[in-house]
């Protein structure tokens, strides 16, 4: 009998293991970049399981993964999601731009909220200048998609830009953008004014740390307490780098004549490892920034000049992606490991389930466990 039950207890244990949670850990009202480059992440299904238990309600796509959105219908989970940029010129043709949006958008209204197209990704910093020149074009058209749809209103047309469109970022009140883009960039301040989108920017203070430590404060870029920096003319107190970029990403756009734009953060983040020459990059900066981000996130902070306005961010990443290129930091900006487990504790509580319990092979695997279970128990009754 003891040897019986030794052996039940142990398979029970196998059952709840095949389908145990990670505990991890939580916050409320931040989005998050999804990313996929890699060949180790959980399923779309499992990834819903978690990002609901950690209370995350936006998600940041770089494309418009069906099986993604299909796993998080009816999660109330609010999308953006993204043309890629090898896509973005065949956008400029309104039948192409229908056929995109009528199979990634238009089946997965209304059960998966997405709110929002990103028409390529940091177009403006590259040097394809056919890439450049379609961007805008590209935008209207699928915006034209979407009001001969009606979902103009409930989706809407953006782009993400690197900081590298900036011509001047300090003092905040003094930012600019590139002359060489103004062509570009006119016609697209036109188009968010006018479709009320927003003018999102992926900044990374990690960036001026990494390439300038001995004059750029750690505490600075940290969010950590500090003296900050005063714009000489606006006199308005700095006490961190991204505010600084946001405002500054602001006074350019004013500076083309609009005050009409909001602009809201699609990336930022800081890396948990680095190659031997990326400065910073360790578990506890990240850690640090993370959850000093979260922290102003709840507390619903504006920047200096918009200080009635809180900051809209999406962190980046979701996971660790081990098949990124690049420096050793590009795989290491997830808050968590692809097994659910946190790489950094910035107080979050969330689990992902091991295995899907929807799935074919896990009642499988349970119902082979409790039959060998009762032919043990019946075996153990026809000796005893």
């Amino acid at each position: 009998m003891a040897k019986f039950l030794l052996q039940f207890r142990a398979l029970f244990l196998l059952v709840l293991l095949s389908g145990s949670v990670v505990r991890t850990t939580i916050s409320v009202g931040v989005g998050i970049n999804y990313g996929q480059i890699a060949n180790n992440l959980p399923s779309p299904s499992r990834v819903a399981v978690l990002l609901q238990s950690l209370s995350i309600s936006r998600v940041k796509l770089y494309d418009a993964d069906q099986n993604v959105l299909r796993a998080f219908s009816n999660s109330n989970v609010e999308f953006i999601v993204g043309v890629g940029n090898e896509h973005v010129p065949n956008m400029t043709d309104p039948t192409k731009a229908q056929a995109w949006v009528k199979q990634h958008v238009l089946p997965h209204l209304p059960q998966t909220k997405i709110t929002c197209i990103t028409v390529g990704n940091e177009v403006l910093s590259g040097n394809d200048t056919q890439l450049i020149s379609n961007l805008v074009p590209a935008m209207k058209t699928i915006y034209d998609v979407l009001v001969s749809l009606g979902l103009n209103n409930q989706v809407n047309v953006s782009t993400a830009h690197s900081l590298t469109i900036l011509a001047n970022s300090f003092p905040p009140s003094s930012g600019t953008f590139k002359q060489d883009l103004m062509q570009y960039m006119e016609p697209l301040i036109e188009f968010h004014s006018q479709t009320k989108s927003p003018f999102l920017i992926n900044a990374y203070p990690y960036f001026a740390y990494k390439s300038n430590p001995s004059e750029v404060p750690l505490d600075y870029v940290l969010f950590r307490p500090n003296q900050g920096l005063v714009d000489p003319i606006t006199n308005l107190n700095y006490d961190n780098m991204l505010y600084a970029q946001i405002d500054a990403a602001y006074s350019a756009i004013k500076a083309m004549g609009h005050t009409d734009i909001e602009v809201k953060i699609s990336e930022t983040g800081w890396p948990s490892k680095g190659d031997s020459d990326e400065v910073g990059a360790t578990p506890e900066n990240a850690g640090i920034y993370n959850s000093n981000i979260l922290r102003r996130i709840e507390e619903k902070q504006g920047t200096p000049m918009k200080p009635s306005v809180p900051i809209d961010v999406f962190v980046f990443a979701l996971f660790n992606e081990d098949l990124k290129p690049g420096p050793a930091s590009e795989r290491n900006y997830g808050l968590f490991y692809p097994d659910g487990n946190p790489v950094y504790d910035i107080g979050l509580h969330g689990y992902l389930p091991r295995m899907s319990y929807s799935s074919a092979a896990y009642k499988t695997q349970v119902v082979h466990i409790f039959g060998f279970l009762i032919i043990s128990f019946t075996t153990f009754l026809l000796q005893a």
